[in-house]
């Protein structure tokens, strides 16, 4: 096939299919990437190739930048991580199957050279080679968590017993109460309970302690849970008291099911690794979209339970805290659903999938849902679907499931229903799919392209282990960019992770370091002083020191010393109503550098302390252990609060001269960094406006081109009925010349002469040359009619194609504005001396003795 055309928001699943002759055409087949937001559903026996199907589908997303959600109880998606762009041997052979070489009487290496040589031909085969699979490679970040497991990246649950960010019960009541249903429920499930929410005493009693915990905004761990079971937060539920309701003892009862959990050894991989953060797990730090899959064949049935019940209660928050679109925004994918979603029973997984199924389009969120066996879906649920796959059926019953549902999921589009699906199903075959979209007249036979990553089949913990361990060594996540500060730049004089190597001679022993006393000098009681709080003890100091020389020093002594700064604390007010900002930043900044003219302060020289107001104190600290701090000179500069307070004009003025924020902007889409937002949120909030653009924009092309199209198909149909005519015409003519030849003939083998017949002969001749003509008029007309559509959609083509161009990772195009503060904003709050404490470290190295300063204060905090 010719290389498939590259344009965001369409999929390339495959090409169309004739059964009747078992060939496949040269049409590729591509799905609108909106149509998803309608969901999905796939539905084919073992072998039908759905596997293949939906991770084509999967990389398409990819490619197109869409996040991706996966639920993967089997382990097969997992194969998406196997991408080799090189396709060569040795990539394949870690992940082949020796017993299949075996099988067939080759060496593993052998065997891995057919196959890398196989998924090199079959991608050439559908127009695919190296580069699409580079740009798969580059297009997303791919992630296998392992809950319960540290097979892959673990992940933390205690994240969903706190209270959901961006709800309050006052807004979102039947929202929250929803999600403490369902967390409950799925709680119970993991204790081996099963509870009906609502007649169950364990459900109600469990709600009443979330509700109680999160009306009061506190969060909730299991520890916490099992505390407020033996004794509850509420005197009563409903009319009767707490004790009436659940006695203690058999509240003690439920209390142990949930220790016993929680003290399991196996339990603890429960608590650790990434939080279940649906942002994080659609996004990267950087804001690159995430393929996270989420492998649960190791897990039990209630542990499965669980954590499907949990995650889909965190993605309904997700999904709710996201603005309406048409587009498609992320997906969801649930492979082999069978359990979750069944026709009678009510699992603590089914209302939120059900949830999300009726709300979730609205918010862009799409579902993609995979079964082998229909009847084991509710049916309110492949309702919901506006995109139904059908591959190869396994038994009748299945075959009727899904045509009932199609038949409901086509009246309630108002489509045709006059298609016989029930012959067409029937005439499927491995890797040979039927698609009924909703949004398309007909439905399409098509057979699957071949797909990018390699189908290894399912993936054994030990695989997923090597698969992630480089992501491992490198950290679970990256953290999140730091939010835009807009920081003053400053010299600092000591930072952390920078220790200043003095080659002054050490002290030995608990000696007063020359230059400093063990009291505090002696100043003006008016000057204000305060103690900057001690961070980080002597340990930290020799560390740094370490990393400095290199080697591990002789430590001699440790001591606190406390030196003297300008404190000045200032409030700045950024105001901007085309931005919609109106922000308070708080400076605090300490100046040591006396040596310059007294009298005046360069605050270019100062650092900004990244401190919280709470971290000074009224006195020195005195350690625990060891000699107790010393305290060096205060210059003369700064040795009454008359002095510090004549330095508050120059504060201000160097502030409003150099403090700005700076917030992203693209003036493309003309969106701006909203206040309190990061520039990872930024990024994603600019792929999905760009992505809404994209799609509008080929709307209002489509729109454009589809009169003009459609007055040229109505004209060609026209021309068609010419032909038609003209060709019945040309027919008749043809036989009534060929008749009167005949007869002519026989008059004059008859001995008639007639010269009337003659002229009856040229006469049908020259009609019959005329019908002719007029036939091929028509064809010609056609012809030049389709070759017009052919042009229309040529030219449309090339204008999508540049429309998709244009919207194409436009984030990267974002550029910054710098705000600044108006005189009147910059408000000096106090001067003081401040005293801020360093680690004087005595060692021995190469050099002899020598001495060591580190701060012992907190740096890089945000300042509250």
């Amino acid at each position: 096939m010719q290389p498939p055309e590259e344009k965001l928001g369409s999929f390339y699943l495959g090409a169309e299919f004739d059964p009747a002759t078992g060939t496949r055409s040269e049409k590729a087949v591509h799905y609108d990437s909106r149509d998803l937001t309608t969901h999905a559903v796939c539905v084919g026996m073992t072998g039908s190739g759905k596997t293949g199907l939906c991770i084509g589908l999967l990389e398409e997303a990819a490619l197109d930048r869409i996040p991706v959600l996966l639920i993967d109880p089997k382990g097969d998606m997992t194969n998406m991580l196997l991408q080799f762009p090189e396709l060569r041997p040795e990539d394949f052979r870690p992940w082949i199957n020796e017993d299949d070489a075996k099988r067939k009487g080759k060496t593993p290496d052998e065997f891995a050279a057919s196959t890398s040589e196989l998924w090199k031909n079959g991608l050439a085969d559908w127009g695919m080679g190296p580069e699409r699979l580079r740009l798969l490679k580059d297009a997303a970040d791919f992630t296998i968590y392992t809950p319960g497991s540290e097979s892959g990246m673990p992940l933390s649950i205690l994240g969903s017993l706190k209270v959901p960010s961006g709800l309050n019960f006052e807004e979102h009541a039947e929202t929250i109460r929803e999600r403490i249903s369902g967390t409950v429920t799925a709680l119970l499930g993991l204790a081996g309970i099963n509870a009906d929410p609502v007649r169950s005493r364990e459900a109600v009693l469990l709600s009443a302690i979330f509700e109680f915990f999160w009306k009061s905004g506190k969060d909730l761990d299991l520890s916490s849970l099992i505390m407020s079971v033996q004794k509850p937060p509420v005197r009563q539920i409903g009319v009767f008291d707490v004790d009436t309701f659940f006695p203690e003892k058999e509240r003690f009862e439920l209390a142990m099911a949930f220790n016993t959990i929680l003290a399991s050894p196996s339990f603890q991989s429960w608590l650790a690794g990434d939080p279940l953060d649906i942002s994080m797990m659609l996004y990267t730090p950087e804001g690159k979209p995430r393929v996270s899959i989420c492998y649960l064949a190791h897990l039990s049935d209630s542990e499965r339970m669980f954590f499907v019940t949990l995650l889909l209660e965190n993605l309904i928050t997700w999904v709710r805290a996201q603005s309406g679109t048409s587009s498609l925004r992320a997906l969801l994918y649930f492979d082999e659903v069978f359990g979750f979603l069944p026709p009678v029973a009510e699992p603590s997984s089914k209302r939120p999938m059900l949830t999300l199924l009726k709300q979730a389009r609205a918010f862009g969120l799409g579902c993609v849902l995979v079964t082998q066996n229909p009847v084991d879906l509710d049916y309110k649920g492949l309702t919901n679907t506006g995109t139904w796959f059908i591959g190869k059926l396994q038994a009748e019953r299945d075959k009727m499931r899904v045509l009932e549902g199609l038949k409901s999921a086509i009246a309630e589009a108002g489509g045709n229903g006059g298609i016989d699906y029930d012959n067409l199903i029937s005439q499927l075959g491995n890797r040979v799919f039927l698609m009924h979209n909703v949004h398309e007249d007909r439905p399409v036979i098509f057979q699957t392209r071949w797909a990018m990553s390699y189908l290894s089949g399912p993936m054994t913990r030990p695989q997923i282990q090597m698969l992630m361990s480089d992501r491992k060594k490198r950290g679970q996540t990256s953290p999140l960019p730091e939010k835009n500060s807009g920081a003053v730049p400053a010299a600092a004089v000591r930072t952390e992770n920078q220790p200043v190597l003095s080659a002054t001679t050490a002290n030995s022993g608990n000696d007063v370091p020359f230059g400093f006393s063990e009291t505090a000098p002696g100043l003006d009681p008016a000057l204000r002083q305060l103690y900057l709080k001690t961070m980080a003890g002597p340990e930290t100091a020799i560390q740094e020191l370490s990393k400095e020389t290199g080697t591990a020093p002789q430590v001699r002594d440790a001591r606190l010393v406390y030196e003297p700064a300008v404190l000045g604390s200032v409030s700045v007010m950024f105001s901007d109503r085309k931005y919609r900002m109106n922000e308070r930043e708080d400076y605090l900044m300490a100046f040591q550098s006396f040596s310059g003219t007294p009298g005046s302060i360069e605050w270019k020289d100062a650092e900004r302390l990244r401190v919280s107001n709470d971290s000074f104190l009224s006195s020195a600290d005195c350690p625990s252990d060891g000699p107790k701090p010393v305290f060096a000179s205060v210059p003369e500069q700064a040795n009454s609060q008359k002095k510090i307070a004549a330095f508050g004009n120059e504060l201000a003025d160097w502030i409003y001269y150099n403090a700005r924020r700076n917030i992203a902007y693209h003036q493309e889409l003309d969106l701006f960094q909203l206040p309190g937002e990061d520039e990872r949120d930024f990024r994603i909030r600019l792929q999905q406006a760009s992505r809404e653009k994209r799609d509008a924009e080929i709307d209002e092309l489509e729109g454009k081109f589809k009169p003009r199209i459609e007055k040229l198909q109505e004209r060609a149909q026209r021309e068609q009925r010419e032909l038609e005519k003209d060709e019945a015409v040309h027919a008749s003519r043809k036989t009534q010349e060929i008749v009167g030849i005949g007869e002519t003939v026989l008059g004059l083998f008859l001995g008639r002469k007639s010269t009337r017949a003659v002229s009856s002969a040229v006469s049908n001749r020259r009609m019959t040359a005329n019908a002719q003509a007029d036939v091929q008029e028509s064809r010609e007309t056609i012809q030049d009619i389709q070759q017009e559509i052919d042009a229309c959609n040529d030219e449309m083509k090339k204008l999508a194609d540049q429309i998709s161009l244009k919207w194409e990772r436009l984030e990267d195009g974002i550029g910054r504005v710098e705000i600044a503060p108006r005189r009147s904003d910059v408000t000096v709050n106090f001067l003081a001396l401040a005293w801020l404490p360093f680690w004087r470290i005595s060692y021995s190295g190469p050099a002899g003795e020598s001495t060591f300063s580190c701060p012992a204060y907190q740096s890089g905090a945000a300042v509250s």
